[in-house]
């Protein structure tokens, strides 16, 4: 399988940790941001392929991380992962650009499979 370079980003830190975790015994390594402004960091010095993204943050939401992220790396693929996500914020996202939008919580064999039809689709796109 090919190596898919993933960033997690949620401040819920127990949450997040523990999700990296599971993925990581699925044979991915994620890296893992706290806050959109260290997601935002991370992103500027290596773009992902995916990104799971928060929408409800302190500081800068997640709603406008996937704004800057797609305004700045248009082929990362991000999939929201939210529990407090409301109809109106999907219809948001996806017209942000958003792959996937995921409410809490998530099985992980499904997070899993959107993954990797993200970065499947990230790779037909010509990247």
């Amino acid at each position: 399988m090919t190596k898919i370079h993933i960033l997690l980003v949620d401040d819920e830190a127990d949450f997040i940790t523990t999700l990296a975790e599971r993925m990581q015994l699925r044979g991915l390594t994620p890296q893992v941001a706290l806050n959109g402004d260290e997601a935002l960091q991370m992103v500027a010095k290596l773009p992902p392929d995916v990104m799971i993204l928060d929408l409800k943050m302190p500081g800068i939401d997640g709603m406008e991380v996937l704004r800057r992220v797609k305004n700045k790396n248009p082929r990362v693929e991000i999939i929201i992962l939210t529990g407090h996500g409301a109809e109106k914020d999907e219809d948001e996202a996806r017209r942000l650009g958003a792959f996937e939008y995921l409410k809490k919580p998530v099985d992980i064999d499904e997070l899993t499979q959107h993954i990797k039809n993200a970065h499947q689709h990230k790779i037909s796109m010509g990247d």
